[in-house]
């Protein structure tokens, strides 16, 4: 096996584990995904896809390329999520609590109503400080390392 494809293998094969590991949360520690949680599965999907073509048609040089920005985006959506989890900034109000000062009591009944059922702003698990899409962000960001010298690679 030529590094290049070794290195493929590796940046699709973390991508698919983070997704796995992302479902095993869900089946199996009954842990819902918010929204946001979601949205960084699809490019994770997308870069086990290009990891696969890549492996079967190593003579298409961007494929490499297109895994990087793959892991890039997850990455992106993924230091988001964390810094709405942190209340570093605000998320999307269709998944996160607004302020409910000055809202009356029907306002706040619909509010409560509209409410997703799993909320982008909370933190359901954490090891060493790092939420999951902190978890995501940091290893994504690894996995774009590794798409980058996979391209890079003779």
């Amino acid at each position: 096996m030529t590094r290049k494809k070794l290195l493929i293998l590796i940046a699709a094969g973390g991508s698919a584990a983070l997704l796995l590991g992302a479902w095993a949360f869900q089946h199996l520690g009954g842990m819902a995904p918010c929204k946001m949680c979601i949205w960084q599965r699809y490019p994770h999907g997308a870069a086990v896809l290009i990891g696969v073509l890549a492996f079967a048609f190593p003579g298409i040089r961007p494929l490499p390329l297109l895994g990087a920005v793959a892991a890039m985006v997850t990455a992106g959506i993924g230091m988001y999520h964390a810094g709405v989890e942190q209340k570093w900034w605000e998320g999307p109000t269709s998944c996160t609590s607004g302020d409910i000062g000055g809202l009356s009591a029907e306002e706040l009944m619909d509010q409560i109503m509209s409410a997703p059922l799993v909320r982008c702003d909370d933190i359901p698990w954490e090891m060493f400080g790092l939420s999951m899409a902190g978890w995501n962000a940091l290893l994504s960001a690894g996995l774009v390392l590794v798409w980058l010298a996979a391209f890079r690679a003779k």
